[in-house]
């Protein structure tokens, strides 16, 4: 309480592109303006949504990860304009359009549902609800259930999707809190907001990513948790963009083995093909 912080908002090119993200190189977009800042030592700590960062990009030289925050939900939801008649995805009548920003929701979707119409929405989640309520285009939306309750619009879910459904995206519901290696500092006062099972679970998952080296346009989902008897379970799945096409991989193994986890379940999947699924979606 007694720390003196400035929050310096900075609008990134992502923020600001309304067009196909792999124009602008993928969720890097996101993240370059930041990461700008942070090494040049305009802020000392850069805040990003983990399942932004993306996988097959190194972190900026001379930075890390000095916290993860404690995990939030990490389902996502379905959100329906006001005065829908309908309350669940399965009840949607064929043909209906449905609104998301990822393409991991649209194979999942398409999966379960090919009859639908999934089409991309991009923008803020105030901006996107907006759309859906005034528009008149689409009949639901699915977002993170933690971005709706980190904006105060929880009360705006209709429908949580299991992971059955909807597998979730790797660093979903985790904030990351980047610093300078060169500011210890900086990076030892952070180490007090690290949550430890959250950053286990997040190497394990990123192990994953690392190893599948897909692109801005890889459907590609994985979650990690701790179960019952202590063991780490870590499940990757690997998608064509219409989700016809899918590898699967579900492996456990010791709490301190997240790293070689998460490279078991990355070459699992490219035994199962999913490096030949990533290769035919164009990026």
């Amino acid at each position: 309480p007694d720390l003196a912080v400035e929050i310096v908002g900075i609008e990134t090119s992502g923020d600001k592109w309304r067009g196909d993200l792999a124009e602008l190189g993928g969720k890097g977009a996101f993240l370059k303006e930041i990461d700008r800042h942070l090494v040049m030592g305009a802020v000392d700590i850069a805040v990003h949504c983990m399942k932004d960062v993306p996988g097959d990009q190194p972190l900026p030289e001379g930075t890390v990860f000095a916290a993860y925050l404690a995990r939030d939900d990490v389902r996502d939801a379905v959100v329906f304009r006001t005065g829908s008649p309908y309350s669940r995805i399965e009840d949607l009548p064929p043909g209906t359009r449905i609104g998301t920003s990822a393409v991991r929701r649209k194979a999942q979707l398409l999966r379960f549902r090919p009859d639908l119409h999934v089409e991309r929405i991009r923008g803020n989640v105030n901006s996107r609800l907006a759309r859906l309520d005034d528009e008149n285009k689409f009949e639901a939306l699915v977002l993170a259930r933690a971005g709706l309750e980190r904006i105060g619009m929880q009360h705006r879910i209709g429908q949580l999707l299991n992971h059955d459904m909807m597998c979730p995206a790797v660093g979903a519901g985790v904030v990351g809190i980047q610093a300078r290696e060169a500011d210890p500092k900086i990076i030892e006062l952070m180490r007090l907001l690290d949550h430890p099972e959250t950053r286990t679970h997040i190497t394990a998952e990123r192990t994953m990513l690392h190893g599948l080296q897909g692109h801005c346009n890889s459907p590609i989902a994985g979650h990690c948790h701790t179960t019952g008897d202590g063991q780490l379970s870590l499940i990757g799945m690997v998608f064509s963009r219409e989700g016809g096409t899918f590898a699967y991989a579900h492996e456990w193994d010791k709490p301190d083995r997240a790293p070689e986890l998460g490279a078991i379940v990355a070459a699992t999947l490219a035994r199962k093909g999913a490096r030949n699924i990533i290769a035919g979606i164009p990026h």
